[in-house]
């Protein structure tokens, strides 16, 4: 039974890092901002009129520093999954109770929480504040669950995924 609940923890943790939250998170590298695509129509004042509002975006800085947050959350999900597989597999070669490993799982939960709330911290723009705020408070949940290795199969991976989708500018 302890071997499946391994097992089950490292094919969760494989599914994050699967989920490619690596360079999806900050939607900044891949797309064209709003001048390139002005920039392909014909100049006419309506074109100048429908770009106006774009540009009341954020300052750049700002837009840097959310692909800089961005990237360092995504960053930290990934090297705490892979800790965390590891840890997994350590658990299973060293034949853990479910207890023992609960109480690496927790405390690996408990630092990566920490990690993440320090870079929303370092978030100028609210919404990505508050995103990774949110994150470091699910992650904390995790921490604190009874079975933190059911917590990593059903919520954790839900994390990546909403990352890569709200983690931009």
């Amino acid at each position: 039974m302890h071997r499946r609940s391994t097992t089950a923890l490292t094919l969760a943790v494989l599914a994050v890092l699967a989920a490619g939250c690596s360079d999806g998170g900050t939607g900044t590298d891949a797309a064209p901002g709003p001048s390139a695509t002005a920039t392909t129509g014909e100049p006419t004042p309506q074109t100048a009129t429908t770009t106006a509002p774009e540009s009341t975006g954020p300052p750049a800085g700002t837009a840097a520093n959310t692909a800089q947050v961005c990237r360092a959350v995504d960053q930290l999900i990934i090297d705490g999954s892979r800790q965390i597989t590891a840890d997994s597999a350590d658990a299973t070669r060293e034949e853990l109770t479910p207890e023992q490993l609960n109480g690496k799982l927790k405390g690996r939960l408990s630092r990566l929480a920490d990690d993440v709330r320090a870079q929303a911290r370092k978030a100028r723009d609210d919404r990505i504040r508050k995103l990774v705020e949110e994150t470091a408070t699910k992650i904390d949940a995790g921490a604190s669950a009874k079975s933190p290795a059911s917590w990593m199969g059903t919520d954790f991976v839900d994390i990546p995924p909403r990352l890569t989708r709200d983690c931009h500018v």
